[in-house]
């Protein structure tokens, strides 16, 4: 009977180990940027022990340099990076080995600011106006076509380059309007000083809609397990966002006390509901028409087929 006992034991525990070994698979995710609010979904996974359910161990790693993730993972450095649908499909035109595996935030952020205070409410009361931005390529071609939606062009307004500080740019009076800010943080942090702000989002104004964050893959790990139980854990975390947003934010903060503050908390709210529910879904058409905006815009030089850019893991 002992010996029985014994022979089911081991076997018992030949069957676990395998268990064991695939609970400690590792996936190093790099972000965009230091975590903040936009990577809810990952630090809630985390929190709640998805990614461990998921038979994962994930690391989030904050770059020094936000365009270093995809480049990071096209040398196999790394598992999974964040990043931004135009610049991969400007590093997929480049020739990185990369492909869109989910979806973090499944709409542009970038907008135009100013305040109402300025006498601005809308697009026709840029004319003759200050506006500041802190980077070129694609977010001039958006300022471009919202101005032509109001039959302006760059020269009917002054163009100003305000580096990263670009709240400071507005408050100081050095500009009248932003281009570039994301609507899910400067807007909040606007509001919070008191300050009545209106936005124009690029969408609106002829410009096609695209994902502000996705998660990309190397080409050859895009059928890998892992990464397919890494998106459904994801998955999982943002409907608990959803549907728990205040108890998702104490979840957050725990994880990052530093993170805990009355601005932050309201941009973890106007984030929120920005979060795509169905990360694994991929929308071709949508994806088509942006390559070829990129495209019309001398921003890629080829529009590669969707399978090319993003698969359903």
């Amino acid at each position: 009977m002992k010996s029985m006992i014994k022979h089911l034991l081991i076997l018992l525990l030949t069957l676990l180990v395998p268990l064991q070994t695939h609970a400690r698979e590792k996936v190093t995710v790099i972000l965009d940027w230091l975590p903040n609010p936009n990577h809810g979904p990952l630090v809630v996974a985390k929190e709640l022990g998805y990614f461990k359910e998921a038979g994962l161990d994930v690391e989030l790693i904050g770059p020094t340099d936000p365009s270093d993730p995809p480049k990071w993972v096209a040398a196999k450095k790394a598992d999974v990076a964040i990043t931004y649908q135009p610049k991969f499909m400007q590093y997929v035109d480049r020739g990185l080995p990369l492909i869109r595996i989910g979806t973090l935030i499944d709409k542009p952020l970038s907008c135009v600011v100013a305040l109402k205070e300025r006498g601005i409410n809308d697009i026709t009361d840029l004319k003759n106006k200050r506006i500041g931005s802190s980077t070129s390529g694609l977010t001039s071609i958006l300022l471009n076509k919202l101005l032509a939606k109001a039959d302006l062009s760059q020269q009917d307004v002054t163009l100003i380059h305000v580096k990263y500080n670009l709240n400071q740019a507005l408050l100081t009076h050095r500009v009248d309007a932003v281009s570039g800010m994301m609507r899910n943080v400067e807007v909040p942090e606007l509001e919070a000083l008191g300050h009545h702000v209106v936005a124009f989002f690029p969408e609106e104004h002829g410009v096609p809609t695209y994902s502000e964050l996705i998660y990309v893959a190397h080409v050859n790990h895009q059928h890998d397990a892992k990464l397919k139980r890494f998106i459904q854990a994801t998955e999982k975390a943002t409907r608990y966002i959803i549907h728990h947003p205040k108890e998702a934010w104490q979840l957050f903060v725990k994880a990052y006390p530093a993170e805990k503050s009355p601005v932050n908390e309201k941009i973890w709210f106007y984030t929120v509901p920005y979060f795509d529910d169905t990360p694994n879904d991929f929308y071709a058409p949508e994806w088509k028409q942006f390559a070829q905006f990129l495209y019309d815009n001398k921003l890629i030089k080829t529009i590669q087929p969707m399978s090319r850019y993003a698969i359903r893991v």
